[in-house]
């Protein structure tokens, strides 16, 4: 991923500057890479960005279970099924 020089910033730039980086986040809409050591420690975005990517994540999550239940189900055999009462009765 390629990112502009002028959206990365020093963790202790943003540290004095951070009123000022969130007014311009808000405006611009582009994230700010923040730097510790000169290497990428976090990102700040757009609460709108983040709650986009909460529910791609939620999609992703959602998508990944489906795909474990239909893989369960080719193996699903109903004759193997055993019942509640009869798990009672071994306790």
């Amino acid at each position: 991923m390629l990112v502009e020089p002028k959206q990365m910033m020093p963790i202790t730039r943003l540290q004095k500057e951070l009123t000022q980086t969130v007014r311009s986040l808000s405006s611009s809409g582009k994230a700010v890479y923040i730097l510790k050591n000169n290497n990428m420690e976090a990102v700040l975005l757009t609460y709108r960005e983040y709650e986009y990517l909460k529910e791609i994540e939620e999609i992703y999550e959602r998508l990944d279970i489906k795909n474990t239940i239909e893989a369960r189900m080719k193996n699903y055999n109903p004759k193997k099924n055993v019942s509640w009462e009869s798990i009672r009765e071994e306790l």
